[in-house]
């Protein structure tokens, strides 16, 4: 930890709005916030039929539990951060621990507050959600150390709560129907792939601090191949209940989805830790793509 935050953990110096954005890392929201819109159009919506319904659920899921999920993961990984990024807002001093920390609990209960004003099943969504955040981040259960329970819980929490609120919105705030949930719910399984193909930019550094990631735990080839199956079989369940409920032209589509992820996924796999930013940009943009192709046929937006 730098010399200012050991010396005064309570001051904090020079920080600025452009800091706490910082901390909220809108470049995170994406995940959540399209979900979220998969979750709206699943349910027979579209974003402009309710546009303020739909405004006040992109803010719940991405700048307010999502962004929560980023401060309260900066705040317990502060020390961690003064070694590798000592200019982040909180290991540079600009941002005091105490002052994150009050922002952290200010910001959840905020998100809270926000999801009541959409339904009783958006708020206990949101609840879990923020649970979830601190679960994965905070003592004593520190979820991010270990691959197998971290990227799950970061997976429900982006990819099938958000969906589920999003429909949830659509009926009143209530619980959505059980081919919604499924359909939820195996989006959701195969995200855990996609927090394993993040965890490929950091073997080192995870091995140096004891986090056990996947990668470091299984290797980068086992782990590589493990992900791929765990993207590929929920998506296989997804193809198989969507033909089954008669949307025809949706599987057509996620079949090729599929397909292309298939072929991107064996050159990935020739070299993991090269390619895997190459294949988040390839394979995982097919992946959300079927989503919402899903999405709209549920919704009975299309066949």
């Amino acid at each position: 930890m730098s010399n200012s935050t050991v010396a005064n953990p309570g001051a904090t110096s020079g920080a600025s709005l452009s800091d706490f954005v910082q901390l909220l890392k809108p470049i995170t929201w994406f995940p959540p916030m399209w979900a979220l819109m998969c979750g709206l159009v699943s349910g027979g919506m579209t974003p402009f039929q309710a546009p303020w319904l739909f405004l006040a659920g992109i803010v719940l899921t991405g700048p307010l539990v999502c962004g929560a999920s980023q401060i309260i993961n900066d705040f317990h990984d502060r020390e961690v951060d003064a070694l590798n990024e000592p200019n982040r807002p909180i290991p540079s001093g600009r941002i005091s621990e105490a002052t994150a920390l009050r922002f952290s609990l200010i910001w959840s209960i905020t998100a809270q507050a926000w999801s009541f004003m959409l339904g009783p099943w958006v708020a206990g969504a949101t609840a879990i959600g923020l649970l979830l955040a601190w679960a994965y981040s905070a003592p004593p259960l520190r979820l991010k150390q270990n691959g197998w329970w971290g990227n799950l819980s970061v997976a429900v929490s982006y990819e099938g709560l958000a969906w589920i609120t999003g429909a949830a919105i659509v009926i009143g705030g209530q619980l959505p129907n059980t081919s919604i949930l499924l359909i939820a719910a195996l989006y959701s399984l195969g995200a855990h792939g996609i927090m394993t193909l993040n965890d490929f930019k950091a073997i080192d550094g995870d091995i140096a601090v004891g986090i056990k990631t996947l990668p470091v735990q299984l290797g980068p080839e086992r782990a590589a191949r493990f992900a791929c199956l765990v993207m590929i079989v929920p998506q296989l369940g997804v193809l198989w209940l969507i033909a089954d409920w008669g949307h025809m032209v949706a599987a057509t589509l996620v079949s090729i989805l599929i397909a292309g992820q298939l072929l991107a996924m064996l050159r990935f796999l020739t070299n993991p830790r090269r390619l895997a930013p190459w294949y988040n940009g390839v394979g995982v943009t097919q992946y959300v793509a079927g989503m919402m192709v899903s999405a709209l046929a549920m919704g009975g937006h299309f066949g």
